[in-house]
């Protein structure tokens, strides 16, 4: 009877903790007063908790108008443009939310390696940043095909048919994403369902995870000058009203962009999906834009699969690396490490400009051998030239520049993203009718 009494109890106290780590202690009641200023973070971990608030309410705001079949989805969207009052401006607050949200998730993730933020403790929270960065491109994937208008239907046939070139489980993995072999009515009401209900949940569940780990670890780094000492006992303040006024602050004026932006730019409906005729060009998603710029330079099993894959697992990878030394705190390191850093993507730009431009005028790199089987002169040639350029890159900043392992990775994460942004950048703007490379304004 004893112990039978105390269970309620206990299982009552276990809750309680449960909440006050996740929901009442986000944040500790003093907090040093170096996180204050808006350059410790750039407020960019909050930014990313508004805009998937921002998103849940204004997508609960559409559900009520929106239909998730083939033959009324459209019209619903119309219907929400034209006759619901703020429909259309709700629907621009959801749109350009979710197109901030990866570009704020991102700058996060950049904030926290250049900062070293990932040592120690910290390494499985960036481990969770990667699958939350990961998990809010796969929520606006499935959201951009429900207004079922040309350019989202065919942008979903891009992204969906890329799978079919994975070796063996390639037609699996397409008919898998798309509910069948077309995309139809079971894929709308596949992505609906992820979209609305599954992967919301699967983000905010991360996010509670993300930030307990983040108070676990007693706060994230705080930047600080190369070749400063951290404080031992660093000056404190309360946490109300000093720092959540001005967290507040920064969600208000994010809250005031998104709403103008809604206003000035709305969020677009083009002509009803047909599948009968693809549009020219047919482009997939900004955020994947890379991968079908890949594409366009490389053998499909290294563009979709290889590529794709290796730049994940060196992702996840980063905080696991034996680096001797676990620097954390100054940005880019030291003066050195930022100086690495420029160089190496400063010759990434260069030289992904330059192997894009050469591709397209000069000659084809499929066609650069041909007596070489077609699998190695367009994947393995490319692919190692690429490898080449960025180990010597880096064996020369590791020996003459005698720039640390930390650095050295650092160049490496540097020259990565400089070329992929440069990819993504080169399909948005730079690819028109055919693919073909055109000025912006000549698409």
């Amino acid at each position: 009877m004893f112990r039978t009494s105390l269970r309620p109890e206990s299982e009552r106290e276990r809750k309680r903790v449960v909440l006050d780590h996740l929901v009442l202690h986000l944040r500790p009641v003093r907090v040093p007063v170096r996180t204050l200023p808006f350059t410790h973070t750039f407020g960019l971990g909050g930014m990313s908790a508004v805009l998937v608030l921002t998103l849940i309410l204004s997508g609960v705001l559409l559900m009520f108008a929106y239909e998730p079949t083939p033959d009324r989805a459209y019209g619903s969207i119309l219907r929400l443009e034209q006759e619901i009052r703020f429909g259309g401006f709700v629907r621009g607050i959801h749109h350009w939310s979710a197109n901030f949200l990866i570009i704020v998730v991102f700058l996060h993730t950049l904030r926290t390696f250049f900062t070293g933020a990932f040592h120690g403790v910290r390494q499985f929270n960036w481990v969770i940043g990667v699958a939350l960065l990961l998990g809010v491109v796969a929520a606006n994937f499935t959201g951009y095909l429900l207004p079922w208008d040309q350019l989202s239907y065919w942008a979903i046939t891009i992204v969906t048919g890329m799978l079919g070139y994975v070796p063996l489980a390639g037609e699996w993995l397409q008919q898998l994403a798309r509910a069948g072999t077309e995309i139809g009515a079971s894929t709308l009401i596949l992505f609906y369902t992820l979209h609305t209900t599954v992967l919301p949940v699967l983000l905010v569940a991360l996010m509670a995870f993300h930030f307990w780990r983040v108070r676990k670890a007693r706060g994230v780094v705080v930047p600080y000058a190369y070749g400063e000492e951290p404080e031992e006992k660093p000056a404190t303040t309360l946490f109300v009203p000093d720092l959540l006024v001005r967290e507040f602050s920064v969600a208000l004026t994010l809250t005031a962009i998104v709403m103008v932006t809604a206003l000035l730019f709305a969020a677009g409906l083009g002509a009803p999906a047909n599948p009968g005729m693809s549009p020219n060009p047919a482009k997939a998603p900004w955020y994947f834009m890379g991968l079908q710029e890949l594409l366009l330079h490389f053998h499909p099993l290294f563009a979709v699969v290889v590529l794709p894959l290796a730049g994940l697992v060196a992702l996840v990878a980063i905080p696991y690396l034996n680096y001797g030394l676990e620097q954390e705190g100054p940005w880019f390191l030291s003066p050195r490490g930022r100086q690495t850093a420029a160089i190496a993507a400063g010759l990434a730009l260069v030289v992904t400009v330059l192997w894009v431009l050469l591709d397209e005028f000069v000659f084809d790199f499929g066609n650069w051998v041909p007596a070489i089987p077609g699998v190695i002169s367009e994947g393995l040639i490319p692919v190692t030239i690429g490898l080449l350029f960025l180990a010597v890159l880096l064996r020369w900043l590791r020996r003459s520049a005698g720039a640390t392992k930390n650095e050295v990775v650092q160049a490496a994460f540097s020259a990565l993203v400089t070329a992929f942004l440069v990819l993504t950048a080169t399909g948005i703007w730079f690819r028109g009718a055919g693919m073909a490379l055109v000025w912006p304004w000549n698409r």
